[in-house]
């Protein structure tokens, strides 16, 4: 059966908050939530329909695939990403102050 809840959403911003409130926090606007129903549904689309795909399965199961990397020019740099970039991934280099930081997202898009 589904489930209704009360949410107020500001009317400038669209900032969300389970009570109304006077003032956004968000845009700091006065008098701008508004009440919005929302239907919760037991059936939801994120909830796994096949459980068999979900298993754990070993590393050792997985077989590395080659990819072509391109050199980015610093030495370092495609030494910590593997040998450069690949196409499709997302790589974000955060400095910190006399360090760098390298995250990569790996999946293939």
């Amino acid at each position: 059966m589904a489930k209704s809840k009360t949410v107020f959403v500001c009317n400038e911003c669209g900032n969300e908050s389970t009570k109304w409130l006077g003032k956004c926090p968000a845009c700091n606007s006065w008098n701008s939530f508004f009440e919005q129903k929302v239907v919760e549904s037991k059936n939801s689309s994120l909830k796994p329909k096949d459980l068999k795909n979900n298993m754990p399965q070993k590393l050792s199961s997985y077989e590395a695939k080659e990819t072509i990397r391109t050199s980015t020019g610093f030495g370092e740099l495609d030494n910590v990403l593997g040998g450069g970039l690949v196409k499709g991934s997302l790589v974000l280099l955060r400095r910190r102050t006399r360090n760098w930081k390298v995250y990569t997202n790996s999946s293939n898009l």
